[in-house]
């Protein structure tokens, strides 16, 4: 992962797409944990948080499962996580104090409706990832991200959830949404987060 390369892009525009910034071996291991749909770790996402969690599948129709320090596989994940925090806290003085992540599976069917990623009313989340774990996708596929310019109105950039593409983008900055998807959809979604969020 070119850590500089990162640092300046964001610094530049706020956001950036990496084509497999991470190992093969890693994002095999990664793709072959989000496949383990059938295990009871998957449970149904919802939106907001406390009081006003709630489930809404026209909304959000995706099942995650929190990544666990405990499996190596997502240990080694949150290990180069933890390099990437370091070093744009060194770099860009962020003030990033830990990321949190989790596996995402969209059915045929399902997308995510444009949304922000900082919860109402807190300053939370800094720093947005996503990383697709998807081989052999193609565009009539669908699931798309795509990324709106900070007003929300007009499209910034749309990317293809191919295999261990990965961007990164300012939280705050950054409306966006996941188009329907054809075919059933991978990634892990992760979050930087200040102290106390």
């Amino acid at each position: 992962m070119d850590l500089d390369l990162i640092a300046d892009q964001l610094e530049q525009t706020g956001y950036i797409v990496l084509a497999k910034p991470l190992a093969d071996e890693l994002l095999e291991g990664l793709m072959q944990r989000c496949e383990d749909d059938g295990s009871r770790r998957f449970q149904t996402a919802h939106v907001g948080r406390g009081p006003a969690k709630q489930h809404i599948e026209s909304i959000r129709g995706d099942v995650i499962s929190w990544m666990d320090p405990e499996d190596s596989i997502d240990r080694d994940f949150l290990e180069q996580m933890e390099a990437l925090r370091l070093a744009l806290n060194s770099r860009l003085f962020l003030g990033m104090f830990d990321y949190e992540s989790h596996y995402a599976i969209y059915s045929k069917g399902y997308g995510y409706a444009k949304h922000s990623d900082v919860l109402q009313g807190k300053k939370n989340r800094i720093l947005t990832t996503v990383l697709y774990l998807n081989k052999d996708w193609q565009p009539e596929n669908g699931g798309e991200l795509v990324v709106y310019e900070p007003s929300g109105e007009n499209e910034l950039l749309r990317v293809q959830p191919t295999f261990g593409t990965m961007i990164i983008f300012l939280s705050e900055s950054y409306p966006h949404e996941v188009l329907l998807s054809h075919t059933t959809r991978r990634s892990i979604a992760g979050w930087f987060r200040v102290s106390g969020s």
